[in-house]
């Protein structure tokens, strides 16, 4: 096979100013959802590198986490291992008002704990058969499900994995499962297919995102979100900020006596 051809890229300057009118949207969208109690669930999913990461950072890094929270799970403990299994992800589910951003879900059974093992063929089967409906319990009861799956070529993520490795800061993002689930790139395209197969239903489709540029999966990924729901503005009242109150009897303690960081930046300016 030849060389993949260099895709064209939006420059910085129209990548940050774009994601900056999007970024206004989605505050409106979020003071809608408020307002009109609204239950909604975002579910990311896709290949390690993929960068769900960073489009979830940029969805979420100017909204109120008290509306708008992010559910990244870890290992089930040995009681969650014993339950129903979409027990532990019930109890993240929104309340009326909320919108809930799951950094992958229980699509866990149906990629990583299928490929490495950890369930057993017949509870992988039944997950694709229990999944669509529970989806659609989820919707009957008003709860507006949206799913992403973030496509990755194998050339590209090859290349997220080394920057992560050389990358000081970003070598924590590189964990032994990652490094197994390149190896195991062919099993987890398998797996990926069937659940497809299974659960990209006319009632809760997978959007698929093509995450190969980042800056255009954030911004595909963004505008596509704000037309998956509508919304208008809400207005609010004006603020306006009130006199400070004077007080005449408080007496400021000496500010010798406080415990104050290192002026580092200070320092550096005198160098």
């Amino acid at each position: 096979m030849g060389e993949k051809k260099a895709q064209k890229k939006i420059s910085k300057q129209a990548y940050e100013k774009k994601l900056a009118e999007l970024q206004v949207e989605l505050v409106k969208l979020q003071d809608w959802i408020k307002e009109k109690q609204l239950k909604v669930v975002i579910i990311f999913e896709g290949r390690d590198a993929a960068g769900k990461g960073g489009v979830i950072k940029r969805i979420t890094e100017k909204l109120n986490p008290r509306v708008c929270r992010i559910v990244a799970l870890g290992v089930p403990t040995e009681r969650e291992k014993t339950q129903w299994y979409f027990q532990r992800y019930v109890a993240h589910l929104p309340a009326a008002g909320e919108m809930v951003l799951f950094d992958r879900s229980w699509y866990n059974r149906a990629g990583v704990e299928k490929v490495m093992g950890y369930c057993t063929d017949e509870e992988h089967e039944e997950f694709l058969r229990s999944c669509p409906e529970f989806e659609k319990m989820l919707i009957r009861s008003g709860i507006i499900l949206i799913k992403y799956w973030f496509s990755v070529s194998d050339e590209e993520q090859e290349h997220r994995f080394q920057s992560r490795i050389n990358d000081p800061t970003k070598r924590w993002k590189i964990s032994p499962m990652d490094l197994e689930s390149r190896a195991r790139w062919e099993e987890y395209s398998i797996a990926k297919d069937k659940m497809f197969a299974h659960t990209d239903t006319k009632q809760s489709p997978w959007y698929v995102v093509d995450a190969d540029i980042k800056r255009h999966a954030r911004i595909n990924c963004i505008a596509h979100l704000l037309s998956m729901i509508e919304y208008h503005e809400i207005k609010k009242q004006k603020i306006i900020l009130p006199e400070r109150q004077e007080n005449t009897f408080y007496v400021r303690p000496p500010i010798e006596d406080q415990n104050f960081v290192p002026d580092i930046a200070k320092e550096m300016i005198e160098k």
